[in-house]
């Protein structure tokens, strides 16, 4: 049996190579699975000349994490690689391990160097825990696919970095093996075995399901055939937009013909709707399948609607989505916000004191004679403007102010690729 040695590095290989870049960051908790991957790299990185950056993230929700900060650091220092640890702090609003995934993203997102991958330890374990809980929930095959190797994570800055995960093709305990047998360490996370998380109760089902057939290699190939018929869904998806659909990169909306969109098979509609939605709202998730189908419906049926932070509006041709006024983001000042709403880059000549907002039903008023040759009332509100105290300074999409003062980012004006890539 290969080793895990050359496992790692076939991975490594097929995710950043040939030519590897010169500084590699991980994500090392103290956990087995993570302290496995750094020792891996640090064997890895020597053959390579790769400069190896740990980072750990101390979310404060236990009294052994700062424990944990220094089985790390001590070890990196060990093996003569740099650490830092950064804190992150639950608000205590929403569902905590997914409020904790998201933060830890966010602070080091902003530790990371530029074009610098961040290497994290999901093992086929998690894909296989992963795939069960979606499978509870009723998911599709977006839902049920593996984890992927690479991931790009955008930033609320417009910038994005790259996640690599050299480990999804090992076990849990053959890494813990690993680690053992070249006298390492690590810290069991006592919350892995909390009945209060859906992760641990699956966790603690999976031996019981491997004696019915049902182990983690069983589950996570299901995981990656499931990726597999997505990336076939993906395109076909792509096709069927070629076919319907629209997009307006200066009104930040998309449009679906209706006799098009109406010929298309519905399991291909509800993905281009998914999909339209995200790309529109920049939500990080689909939509609950229930509602989709609701909205699905209605549209059919000649009406309109609201959901994921959208607004469809349903004419005698067309099908509009654009962003609801209520869910965009509040005034902010320009100084302080060249990312307004996740996707528009905001930028003026004198930037000084302006304050940038959604154009609203005070703009619409303001803007006078400019409405004639903009889009509709509905569409119009909620363009990306910029305002000195109340009055009204620039709106590309109604022709008013210098011009260039508000451009969608590169990955907000492609849906097609959207589609491709989610």
């Amino acid at each position: 049996m290969t080793s895990l040695d050359q496992r790692f590095a076939d991975a490594m290989g097929a995710a950043l190579g040939p030519d590897f870049p010169r500084d590699i960051a991980l994500a090392v908790s103290g956990g087995g699975d993570s302290m496995a991957m750094l020792t891996l790299a640090h064997n890895w990185s020597h053959r390579w000349g790769v400069s190896l950056h740990v980072v750990t993230v101390d979310h404060g929700l236990r009294p052994e994490s700062p424990a944990e900060v220094d089985l790390v650091k001590a070890t990196c220092a060990e093996l003569g690689h740099p650490h830092t640890d950064l804190s992150w702090r639950w608000n205590g609003q929403g569902n905590l391990m997914d409020a904790a995934r998201r933060g830890r993203l966010a602070v080091i997102g902003d530790w990371l160097a530029r074009n610098r991958p961040l290497l994290q330890a999901h093992t086929r374990d998690d894909v296989a825990e992963t795939f069960l809980m979606r499978l509870a929930r009723g998911s599709g095959v977006d839902g049920l696919a593996a984890m992927a190797a690479v991931r790009e994570v955008a930033r609320d800055d417009g910038t994005q970095f790259t996640i690599v995960r050299p480990c999804l093709g090992m076990g849990r305990e053959e890494l813990r093996h690993y680690l053992r047998t070249l006298k390492g360490t690590w810290a069991e996370d006592p919350s892995n075995a909390d009945d209060s998380y859906e992760r641990a109760r699956i966790r603690k089902l999976l031996p019981t399901l491997k004696a019915h057939g049902l182990d983690p290699e069983t589950l996570s190939a299901t995981a990656r055939r499931m990726s597999r018929a997505g990336e076939a869904l993906r395109l076909r998806a792509a096709e069927a937009w070629d076919a319907c659909g629209s997009e307006e990169c200066a009104l930040g909306t998309l449009t679906l013909d209706r006799d098009a969109f109406a010929r298309i098979e519905r399991d291909t509609q509800l993905r281009v709707l998914a999909a339209a939605l995200r790309f529109v709202s920049r939500a990080e998730y689909r939509p609950r399948a229930a509602a989709l189908e609701t909205l699905l419906d209605r549209l059919h049926a000649g009406g309109s609607g609201t959901l994921h932070g959208c607004e469809l509006r349903c004419g005698a041709a067309r099908i509009t989505i654009l962003r609801e006024l209520a869910a965009l983001a509040g005034p902010a000042p320009l100084a302080q916000t060249p990312l307004w709403d996740g996707r528009w880059r905001m930028r003026h000549p004198d930037a000084g004191d302006l304050t940038v907002r959604a154009l609203g039903d005070d703009g619409w008023q303001q803007a006078g004679a400019a409405r004639a040759n903009g889009p509709v009332h509905a569409i119009a509100r909620t363009l990306p403007s910029l305002w000195q105290g109340h009055a009204l300074v620039a709106c590309d999409g109604l022709g008013i102010g210098p011009g260039a003062t508000a451009t969608l980012v590169d990955e907000a004006a492609a849906f097609r690729l959207f589609i491709l890539s989610r």
